[in-house]
């Protein structure tokens, strides 16, 4: 068998790779012809692909535990980590994704980036996605799940009163 005919045939997980194995996603017009989708800053309208190609498809559905951090959003975009940070909030705003659980740094220093549901998807086969995008409204954002602050005590985790 030469490894052009290989190509074609589907590859252990049942994906034809004819493409070279490219990732891609797609993007819905109708989507993004939205109010909500307009008023996204350019940063949060580009990382949504690169979210959405986290998902697994429709077979091994993983919207709600979809994992994709801000420093690999910002490697991803080349911008800065408080830029990529700033698209997560928008698109959170906006109701595109909602934030299922918050990132934490585990016991032994193993990091774990927060997982997010794509609205537009269905987290269960049998409904369709939430579209939580179609009812925002300019004003009136959706809230997210802010990570909890890492020195809440202030500096040396020492009371200071600023009064």
């Amino acid at each position: 068998m030469t490894d052009k005919s290989k190509k074609h045939r589907p590859n252990k997980t049942g994906r034809n790779m004819s493409n070279g194995g490219d990732h891609w996603t797609k993007l819905v017009r109708s989507m993004m012809e939205t109010p909500a989708w307009r008023a996204l800053s350019s940063v949060a309208q580009a990382l949504y692909p690169w979210v959405k190609m986290e998902w697994s498809g429709p077979q091994a559905n993983n919207n709600g535990s979809i994992r994709f951090s801000v420093r690999q959003a910002a490697c991803a975009l080349g911008v800065t980590k408080d830029t990529a940070n700033k698209g997560f909030r928008d698109l959170q705003a906006k109701g595109f994704l909602v934030m299922t659980e918050a990132a934490v740094l585990g016991l032994e220093g193993q990091a774990k980036s927060p997982a997010f549901e794509m609205t537009e998807l269905a987290v269960n086969p049998a409904r369709d996605g939430r579209r939580l995008y179609l009812t925002w409204q300019p004003g009136k954002d959706f809230e997210g799940i802010r990570s909890a602050v890492n020195n809440p005590a202030g500096r040396n985790r020492k009371n200071r009163n600023l009064s």
